[in-house]
């Protein structure tokens, strides 16, 4: 059954502005990830960890970020008020009618950030590394290489505060801080800065805004492109954004989860 809908007064964003709420979102980020992450460390084989409570507080600040923006533009925090603004709804279809058989999009789109991260990730980390070598992950700073030591997976072993610090990571990055800044506060704000081509604006800043991981950022821009901004864009929700994107993060929960049971080897 489909329903209409009414369009929310949603304000638009000149480009000046919306440079403005990527650099408040990737600066932190950087600073947290490069600087203050890494000072806490102690010593080279803690510093992924230290990175990753940085990082944190810098996902945590972009869920702040958005309730400041929108009480700026004199919304509510009412859950009626928000949905609206943030796209925080059930998807449309062309002609602005909610259509509920569109959620069956999810399941291509999640097989299709599957592939991505699996299988082509790497190659394009890869080709973007040895284009731009300075942008090469620092040893010390990969998770990846921690994780698969014996001795780490060993340590790991019953850390229950590590599960949950990831936990909260992964709600305030693809819930309520990294999608909801990027999907569902800026996206529905860009149409009149860059109009059909928002989605495509929207992905280029989210890969650029990577600034504490750049040896990611064409990976993230091609995926936050076409499997994030796209088909928010496509059927005015930024659920399908946020649930994607989740769908990497549920994978590396279960994971670690293994780890901390004891049950990877």
């Amino acid at each position: 059954m489909q329903q209409q809908k009414t369009a929310p007064q949603i304000p638009q964003y000149s480009i000046g502005k919306i440079l403005l709420v990527w650099a408040a979102a990737a600066g932190p980020m950087a600073i947290l990830g490069w600087i203050i992450g890494p000072a806490f460390a102690r010593d080279a084989a803690d510093i992924p960890f230290a990175r990753l409570w940085g990082l944190t507080v810098g996902l945590i600040w972009q869920f702040v970020l958005v309730l400041i923006l929108l009480r700026s533009e004199g919304s509510t925090l009412r859950w009626a008020d928000v949905r609206e603004r943030l796209w925080l709804r059930a998807p449309s279809n062309a002609a602005g009618k909610t259509d509920r058989r569109l959620w069956w999009w999810l399941v291509p789109l999640l097989i299709a950030e599957t592939v991505f991260a699996l299988m082509v990730t790497g190659t394009v980390e890869g080709l973007w590394v040895k284009l731009l070598p300075f942008f090469a992950e620092p040893p010390s700073y990969s998770m990846n290489a921690f994780m698969a030591s014996p001795e780490s997976r060993a340590a790991m072993v019953g850390n229950w505060g590590l599960f949950l610090l990831f936990l909260v990571q992964l709600i305030f990055n693809t819930v309520i801080g990294e999608e909801l800044l990027f999907r569902g506060l800026l996206l529905p704000r860009m149409a009149g800065a860059f109009g059909r081509w928002d989605w495509l604006a929207n992905g280029i800043l989210f890969g650029f805004y990577h600034w504490h991981q750049p040896w990611g950022m064409l990976g993230s821009a091609i995926d936050g492109t076409l499997l994030y901004a796209l088909p928010s864009r496509a059927f005015k929700s930024s659920w399908f954004g946020i649930i994607v994107h989740s769908g990497q993060s549920v994978y590396f929960a279960f994971l670690l989860l293994g780890l901390v049971l004891g049950l990877a080897k």
